[in-house]
């Protein structure tokens, strides 16, 4: 795994994560930076390994079941316990079927979100956190700036490489580039010492 951007950069940094076991450590090292009441952004194209680095973040955590793909459920619970001990209760939500694309003519997309994230119960809980409680959204880029205002993006890219067919389906071999973005001033510290891990 190495770095490829800016050890200068505060808000953030980018990564080269050449295996699924790569990604999966990646999320363990972020696990244990996180503290209760923190939202993560997770997005990427299809196959790109988000699941599998939500994995690695629920393992990180010990949390009490498998971490899947929410896509059937839309959000999953799982309970486990922060560095420090305390318990947690990580929030998984798939947010690709919301929001979706049939708007009525002046309908605002991310009123549209809104609603349907407060239909599911899941509006307040991503507004303000409790301090036992971690997020985790896949596919949240598109509501990012109406819910939180204190975040971290993780954003995975999967090149093509000129040798792949690309009409195969997506698989979870092959680099990846990772950037995390911390929003807020709770991050910098938190990146800079997960950067450190990364990189050791």
């Amino acid at each position: 795994m190495s770095l490829q951007d800016s050890a200068g950069h505060q808000d953030g940094f980018e990564l080269a994560v050449p295996t699924g076991e790569d990604m999966q450590r990646l999320g363990r090292n972020l696990a244990s930076c996180l503290q209760g009441g923190d939202v993560v952004l997770l997005s990427g194209p299809l196959g790109a390994g988000k699941t599998t680095l939500a994995q690695g973040l629920g393992n990180g955590l010990g949390v009490d079941g498998p971490v899947v793909s929410p896509t059937f459920t839309i959000a999953r619970e799982l309970h486990g316990h922060l560095s420090d001990g305390s318990p947690v209760t990580l929030i998984h939500v798939d947010a690709y079927r919301l929001g979706g694309q049939d708007y009525l003519p002046g309908e605002d997309a991310v009123d549209r979100l809104l609603d349907e994230l407060e239909s599911l119960g899941l509006d307040e809980e991503l507004e303000d956190p409790g301090q036992s409680t971690i997020i985790l959204m896949e596919w949240g880029e598109q509501m990012a700036s109406a819910l939180a205002d204190q975040r971290l993006e993780v954003i995975i890219d999967r090149p093509v490489d000129a040798r792949e067919d690309p009409d195969a389906p997506p698989s979870s071999q092959g680099q990846r580039m990772v950037r995390l973005r911390g929003v807020g001033p709770s991050w910098a510290t938190r990146l800079e010492q997960l950067r450190k891990a990364m990189t050791a």
